[in-house]
């Protein structure tokens, strides 16, 4: 169990499902060529998976002082794993997830593509030990790796499936891909935010320079408030200009996306304590799975022409 904590399973499975989602439950619906076999699908949700949990246990390797103070009672790496076993796990981890990543880079004829898996290893790498030392950097970063996981993708599985006489088709997916992708980034972005702000006494004491530690836990707050309205103007508009004629669709998405982002916005502004800044961090968790969710809302709308 103490393994399964360090790894954090809980974001592990919503990363492997929200992969699983678009494949199972958009792609297939839609019967489009595709370039992986689903077993072959299946390693590339495993090696995205590796290359994560290696990131987290890199990650609270150098964090071990800072999650003292932050979150004592989840602390592994000290008390349950020692800081040698957390390293031969992390590389373990990392190895094999950067191996599948080759394998599958030569199954689809793009060996070059194998760099991508090292980039992203070495960008989780790169946030655990300077990055997230560097005011938003490595918040940035983090948001940009979740949504890259939605674009890997189209890359393994669309681009190579792709043709002449399909090319537009495949485009229109691969566009809804990034689309789902941007969302991705803005809502992940302010959950990164959100949990400076939760963790700004570690991480003052550890000397990191976060946006709530140069600026204050109220402004940061107010400017999670100001770009919160980016990713609620961005859906709202994207329902009515793409979504609007599907009932089903435009429902799912005000009650289950636009209506608990508005709530995130107006708890946002009066938020002071840290059990709120985690509360908000767990609804924008939730917003982000509910929002990955709508895909299948999508599918089964279009199909069944509700």
């Amino acid at each position: 169990m103490k393994f399964l904590k360090l790894i954090r399973y809980q974001n592990l499975l919503l990363l492997a499902f929200m992969q699983l989602v678009f494949r199972y439950g958009f792609f297939k619906v839609q019967n489009i060529p595709l370039a992986l076999a689903d077993w072959q699908y299946g390693l590339l949700v495993a090696a995205t998976v590796l290359i994560a949990a290696g990131g987290y246990v890199i990650n609270d390797i150098f964090d071990q002082k800072t999650d003292t103070i932050n979150k004592p009672n989840a602390v592994v790496i000290g008390k349950n794993i020692s800081e040698t076993q957390a390293y031969n796990l992390y590389i373990i981890l990392t190895t094999l997830g950067v191996a599948i990543g080759f394998y599958l880079s030569n199954v689809i004829a793009k060996p070059s593509f194998a760099s991508i898996f090292i980039l992203i290893a070495a960008t989780l790498y790169l946030y655990s030990t300077s990055l997230k030392q560097m005011m938003l950097i490595g918040t940035i970063s983090i948001a940009l790796l979740l949504s890259f996981s939605v674009v890997i993708i189209g890359i393994f599985d669309l681009y190579p499936a792709t043709g002449i006489d399909n090319q537009q088709q495949m485009g229109l997916f691969f566009s809804i891909l990034l689309d789902y992708a941007i969302f991705a980034f803005m809502i992940n972005l302010l959950r990164e935010i959100v949990k400076d702000i939760e963790d700004t006494d570690g991480d003052y004491n550890q000397g990191k320079n976060t946006l709530p530690i140069a600026i204050g836990k109220s402004r940061t707050a107010k400017i999670v408030f100001g770009l919160s309205f980016i990713p609620l103007f961005f859906i709202v508009y994207y329902v009515n200009k793409y979504l609007f004629d599907l009932l089903f669709v435009t429902l799912y998405m005000l009650l289950f996306v636009v209506g608990p982002l508005f709530y995130f916005v107006l708890k946002i502004w009066s938020a002071k304590t840290k059990s709120d800044f985690h509360f908000l961090s767990l609804l924008l968790k939730w917003i982000l799975l509910f929002g990955i969710l709508s895909i299948i809302v999508i599918s089964l709308n279009i199909k069944y022409n509700a």
